[in-house]
């Protein structure tokens, strides 16, 4: 049998237990030219909240008794395409689910062991091509900048700090509560950071960024988005990555006052969608493994388990209980 989650309806503000319901199917069948994959572990991301949303977005919203949408990491158990053979391990879009029949399009076939699948779900994956390109393409970095990350102990934020500490750069992150600052500074080499949850966050910055912001790499949006455009430096760079303050809010958003900095230094403030750089991934995902095995880069998972846990576990990544990249679990063993 296949076990999988399904949007049951589009919640106002934060979703609850009953936006999805967990089913029990048959195992799908595969024809000429499929293949049958087994999920092992599926990503949770902030951007699956704005995916059940009816809107019009970059990609079409996941209808309600669909599988819910997710990055996923899994093994060949049965194929049909020849580009794929049983054992193959691969990651693609595969749902929350436990096996998913599929064509083989936009599926990648993946050179790691069951050990380090989850690696390709977090920083040699999305959220670590989405660190490299919007720090690197849109962000424009340059050796001995100034930079300032939200969401700094986050899948994201945690690889956009230390890119940039690769980089020659000085690096400020932002992150809730002493344990994730500590994480930022002395794990992953932040010069810098700030606690929005113990200090004001518009004083902190004043401080900790008296030579200004080059590039501020925002995950939140909101009042910290606003108190970053106070310090922007002449020609700086705002990239817009997420917004994760404000996606389960029951209000109409709030959009930046302190947006006539931008005019007054002539800076630039720009949101990029991380699948636009889908045939450069190969190439991101060559240098980063390097900077790994060279010990400048270090990833983190958080990994839970039982897809039953889907909404608990998904819940995380907006009460900020967990560090680095958010994975599940799926596979019975």
């Amino acid at each position: 049998m296949n076990k999988q989650l399904k949007l049951a309806n589009r919640p106002e503000g934060l979703p609850d237990s009953s936006t999805w319901v967990l089913e029990q199917n048959a195992m799908p069948t595969i024809g000429e030219g499929e293949l049958l994959i087994k999920i092992h572990y599926i990503s949770l991301d902030p951007a699956m909240r704005g995916w059940i949303r009816d809107v019009r977005s970059y990609i079409p919203p996941v209808q309600i008794g669909e599988v819910m949408r997710a990055g996923a990491v899994g093994e060949v158990v049965a194929s049909e395409n020849p580009a794929f053979k049983v054992g193959d391990y691969v990651t693609g879009t595969g749902g929350v689910q436990q096996y998913v029949a599929t064509n083989g399009k936009g599926w990648i076939k993946l050179h790691g062991s069951a050990e380090n699948l989850p690696l390709f779900l977090g920083t040699l994956g999305m959220p670590g091509f989405t660190a490299y390109f919007g720090l690197l393409d849109v962000g424009e970095l340059k050796a001995g900048e100034r930079v300032l990350v939200s969401g700094g102990a986050g899948a994201v934020g945690s690889v956009v700090g230390q890119i940039a500490k690769i980089k020659g750069c000085h690096v400020v992150g932002i992150a809730g509560g002493a344990e994730k600052c500590r994480y930022m500074v002395e794990e992953l080499g932040f010069d810098e950071a700030i606690d929005y949850k113990s200090e004001s966050v518009r004083e902190a910055i004043r401080e900790k960024c008296k030579a200004g912001i080059d590039v501020y790499f925002d995950n939140v949006g909101g009042e910290i988005l606003d108190a970053a455009l106070t310090r922007i430096n002449r020609k700086a760079r705002v990239v817009i990555c997420g917004a994760i303050s404000q996606y389960n809010a029951t209000e109409a958003m709030s959009g930046p006052a302190n947006y006539l900095s931008l005019l007054v230094n002539r800076a630039r403030m720009e949101g990029f969608i991380v699948f636009d750089y889908a045939k450069d991934y190969a190439k991101a995902g060559a240098e980063m493994a390097q900077w790994m095995k060279e010990g400048k880069l270090k990833s983190k998972e958080a990994i839970f388990e039982g897809i039953e846990n889907f909404h608990d576990t998904f819940l995380r990544l907006f009460n900020g209980d967990k560090k680095g990249k958010l994975v599940l679990k799926v596979s019975e063993n």
